[in-house]
């Protein structure tokens, strides 16, 4: 592409490209595509980016193709890769002037300069750390701070590479240039310093800037340049150099205001102060064993001390605890227990820290984080009163939680209280002394005091585990405070029943049980929205905990449900519904059919709710999940609420609509609880199927990874679901499509999957003898395939001689026109076939483990008795040898009469038995009784069988044919059989 003449061709398509016309647009980006693999089109946006006089739109295009041409082309290996010649072209054009005068613009160059260094730098482009190190000191503060801009996203590029040859480079690089990079940023620092008491605005805001970009600079160098830091004076002068730079720049915060430009880029770069203290304690926290004790005597002292009174701001106390949490956590500085087997250097951290952590510092520490940090300020209070469910949002972790004050200081108390717990308990069991009794309404500063004492009593609850009578004081002091209905006491109503939260699964004893119930029934109708709130959070970790027990529950069922469900309808915001909703499922699925006479208002409100929560996919997730507890609990009631549980179905599992991406898993898990628990099919019921099909028809690409997810063997839980509850319907509508998608995956899936896709078939033929085998007849071929192949999985293999008996066994004809299909196939006789299949099948007899699987190999290979076949009666030692095989898995011996009974046959009276741990049967299981019973292997008498089909082949064969028979058997196997058959 030749420069001068293609100038002003790109300009014009670029001009095109940043139209608001599509039609214009469409052409332009399509030309665009085509240019970039053409030599000379980089070189023509760069001309074009740096050509100031230009409109910003069309220089901003050009530099973004720029930038995605680095990524795609300018590898040596990349197909139509730049050339060498053009390469360094442009790298020389790319740090010709950094003079770009829009902000935005200058940033994407810095970053696609450092993008190139990336690839380039030091080795093809020596020039560019030079160059930049020079373009710093110039005089012209624009080009200064973009040569400082540009340094920064090198620098910060470079850091970021992985293998040991570029951090190698990257070594050399920061030991050539740190002791330039910090003289760089003492000056700037400097500057702004004096630019500060000068008072001159302009001037500190641009002094500010180049501070800052020079400290992320130093910052990459310090934590990503040495290997071994600590022996480096010149990084750890730096360092010590921060406290006394934090301190000089603390200072200037009561000189510039609290809202502008200024204010906000002071506050950035006292951040980024401690961003480099704490990145060079995580990397490397050997070499900051000099600085333990300065960071810990700083961050405590601006923090639980007087001395950061008007000049610290709430993310600096946040990086400030957060420094005092890594020392304290650090697993470099603890010693193991036997010292002698600890470093040095680990020895020497625990030392300092041990010196530091004083009982008096300790005390200062948690009586300050208690008395101070823990109080709810005026603004949570306001927020409070005017928008109650925002501050339980708050409270339990909303999008702003992790950066806010609070749960930094309640992290650094649980950290702290667990490393010092010894010293620290008894502090804590003094502060709730002094609080003992009633606490006056009047005084709203006791109040809070106490709010934020059992605030820390319930974070430190497994620390204080023996130091703590729970009960007793669950008895004395929080149940008679629960019962203060006065409207200043709800911040202690609140945390009193957040602590015995906390406590629940601790330390209370069971049988306080029912006086908890009584005290959550009434808080549930507090006057206080977030007192429920708080209580309903509580129930849930009640009724979760290990040692519930539904008995002492059930008087109290009806109460809580009820004013759960106005709590559930009084709450507007879509967390806290959510949430309510969560408190009513776990409380459904612990009670199960209990819940059956409470949950009409429930069902009633449940539709409005999806309505209302269209745009919500979340709250969405939540009725699903409340749903799918609703279904287990109600059993077969549920058909009541189909009008709206399918369409609900419907939609949650089309993957066709867009929220199925939030709604599929359990949307699926719904579809497959409403099938276990239904009566009859439906026609509705039956129709959502038409959902399944998408499902399985996944690319064959991504199904060898995604069969075996959850989601999928949903899938197949649901298609054997539809089969146990209307075989012939379900297959004679679904089969084809189902046996044709079967068909496709087989070949691609993994193992797990191809069982999954045989289960579905096995349980077809087993509901269905007749009609199974004609609906999968394009499976059974495959099935057959890999028994005479010999499947080298076990668990495959398996599964074939389980599909192959229940054919066999249940539908003879059909067999046998299988057998004569395969016969072609293999160009063989039918008999010689069937001999080649009872062979494979004697010899894999040992893939199969389920006992069930093995009596109905024996039945099925029983079958093919009595024969005057030559084939099968050359196979026969093989049948009698499987047969006795599963006589030893099946029978089970009467130790007084000495006989044996077939321990797989079940009675038709037979009811199990339920204990109150099991939750009832479902209709599904009902389902499976009632085909068990009906099923071969649990109604036919395996040991009787062997009998009649013996006594037939004898009466064929005669005595002496038969005996000839015999003696093809193992004696050995002859004489367990004889045992087995005594009495018949």
């Amino acid at each position: 592409m030749d420069l001068n003449s293609a100038s002003s061709v790109v300009l014009q398509v670029l001009t095109q490209a940043t139209s608001q016309d599509t039609a214009v647009l469409k052409p332009a980006e399509e030309q665009l595509k085509q240019w970039e693999t053409q030599p000379g089109f980089y070189s023509v946006l760069l001309n074009i980016f740096t050509n100031h006089t230009l409109d910003i739109n069309v220089r901003w295009l050009a530099v973004l193709y720029f930038k995605h041409g680095i990524d795609r082309y300018w590898r040596r290996v990349a197909p139509h890769a730049l050339s060498e010649e053009e390469k360094s072209t442009l790298r020389a054009g790319l740090i010709t002037n950094f003079n770009e005068p829009i902000n935005q613009i200058a940033t994407q160059i810095a970053v696609l300069i450092a993008k190139v260094a990336r690839l380039d730098c030091p080795r093809q482009w020596p020039e560019l750390i030079p160059t930049l190190v020079e373009s710093v000191k110039v005089q012209d503060d624009l080009r200064q701070h973009r040569a400082l801009l540009t340094f920064y996203h090198v620098t910060k590029t470079l850091a970021s590479k992985r293998l040991a040859a570029d951090r190698k480079l990257f070594y050399d690089l920061a030991s050539g240039i740190y002791n330039f990079a910090c003289s760089l940023w003492n000056h700037h620092t400097d500057t702004f310093l004096q630019h500060v008491s000068s008072g001159n605005e302009a001037a500190v805001l641009s002094s500010l800037e180049r501070t800052l970009l020079s400290l992320k600079v130093l910052r990459k160098l310090t934590v990503n340049g040495f290997v071994e830091p600590h022996k480096n004076m010149e990084v750890m002068g730096f360092l010590h150099g921060i406290f006394e730079r934090l301190k000089q720049f603390l200072e200037c915060s009561r000189s510039i205001g609290t809202d502008n430009v200024c204010r906000d880029r002071l506050e950035k770069s006292i951040i980024l102060f401690t961003k480099v203290l704490l990145d060079f304690l995580d990397q490397h926290p050997i070499s900051f064993t000099p600085l333990i004790q300065r960071s810990l005597e700083f961050s405590v002292s601006y923090v639980f001390t007087e001395v950061g009174e008007g000049v610290t701001f709430e993310r600096f106390i946040v990086q400030c605890m957060n420094l005092i949490k890594m020392i304290v956590k650090n697993y470099a500085y603890k010693p193991s227990k036997n010292f002698e087997d600890s470093s040095p250097e680990t020895l020497e951290a625990h030392k300092i820290k041990m010196a530091f952590f004083t009982y008096p510092t300790l005390t200062e520490i948690c009586r300050r984080l208690v008395s101070h940090y823990f109080l709810l300020t005026e603004e949570e209070l306001t927020m409070w009163e005017e928008d109650p469910e925002g501050f339980t949002v708050e409270e339990t972790g909303g999008d702003s939680w992790k950066y806010s004050l609070r749960p930094c200081t309640e992290v650094l108390f649980i950290d702290i209280f667990h490393e010092y717990n010894q010293t620290l308990t008894p502090v804590l069991l003094e502060m709730m002394q002094t609080l003992e009794g009633p606490t006056n309404v009047e005084d709203m500063n006791a109040l809070l005091i106490k709010d934020a004492v059992y605030n820390a009593v319930g974070l430190a609850a497994f620390e204080l585990f023996d130091s703590v009578d729970f009960d007793q004081w669950f008895k004395t002091q929080l149940l008679p405070e629960l019962q203060v209905s006065h409207n200043r006491y709800k911040p202690l109503r609140r945390r009193v029943i957040w602590l015995i939260g906390q406590w629940i699964s601790v330390k209370f004893k069971s049988d306080l049980r029912p006086m908890l119930y009584e005290a959550i029934c009434n808080l549930l109708q507090d006057q206080d929205l977030v007192v429920r709130i708080e209580t309903a959070t509580t129930l849930k970790l009640t009724v979760d905990d290990f040692e519930f027990r539904t008995d002492q529950f059930l008087p109290y069922l009806e109460t809580m449900f009820t004013l759960l469900f106005q709590l559930l309808q009084q709450v507007t915001e879509c967390d806290t519904k959510m949430h309510v909703l969560h408190v009513l499922s776990c409380v459904i699925e612990r009670v199960n059919v209990q819940i059956r006479p409470y949950v009409g208002c429930l069902v009633q409100y449940l539709p409005l709710l999806w309505k209302q929560s269209e745009e919500h996919n979340m709250l969405r997730c939540a009725i699903l999940t409340t749903l799918i507890h609703l279904v287990q609990g109600l059993g077969a009631d549920s058909k009541n609420l189909y009008p709206f549980l399918l369409p609900v179905i419907q939609l949650s599992t089309d993957v066709s609509q867009p929220p199925h991406v939030y709604l599929l898993e359990d949307g699926l898990e719904l579809w497959l609880v409403t099938l276990e628990n239904s009566p009859c099919v439906t026609a509705e019921l039956l129709r959502i199927f038409q959902n399944m099909s998408p499902l399985l028809e996944l690319p064959s690409s991504c199904l060898a990874n995604e069969l075996s997810s959850e989601n999928l063997r949903t899938c197949f839980k649901i298609i054997n679901g539809y089969i146990f509850l209307s075989s012939t319907e379900f297959l004679q509508t679904y089969a084809a499509g189902l046996c044709q998608s079967f068909y496709e995956l087989l070949p691609e899936i993994t193992t797990e999957g191809q069982v999954q896709v045989l289960k579905v078939v096995e349980n077809a033929l087993k509901v269905n003898p007749v009609l199974g085998p004609q609906m999968f007849q394009r499976i059974l071929p495959c099935v057959f395939r890999g028994v005479i192949e010999g499947e080298r999985y076990p668990v495959v293999m398996s599964i074939y001689l389980a599909v192959m008996g229940r054919v066999l066994l249940q539908n003879t004809s059909f067999f046998s026109s299988l057998l004569n299909e395969m016969g072609h196939e293999f160009n063989q006789e039918m008999d010689q076939l069937l001999g080649n299949v009872i062979e494979m099948w004697v010899d894999r007899m040992d893939n199969i483990t389920q006992p069930e699987r093995k009596k109905l190999s024996a039945l099925a290979l029983l079958s093919l008795l009595p024969s005057d076949n030559s084939v099968i009666q050359d196979k026969f030692c093989g049948i009698i040898n499987i047969s006795v095989e599963a006589l030893h898995d099946v029978m089970t011996e009467d130790p007084e009469t000495r006989t044996y009974k077939d321990c797989m046959l079940m009675s038709q009276h037979e009811e199990p038995k339920v204990t109150e741990d099991e939750e009832p049967p479902t209709e599904q299981d009902k389902r499976k009784k009632m085909l068990a019973l009906k099923d071969p292997v649990h109604t036919v008498s395996l040991q009787q069988f062997i009998y009649e089909k013996l006594k037939a082949q004898q009466e064929i064969l005669g005595e002496q044919g038969f005996q000839s028979l015999m003696e093809t058997v193992d004696t050995e196997i002859v004489t367990q059989l004889q045992e087995f058959l005594q009495g018949f």
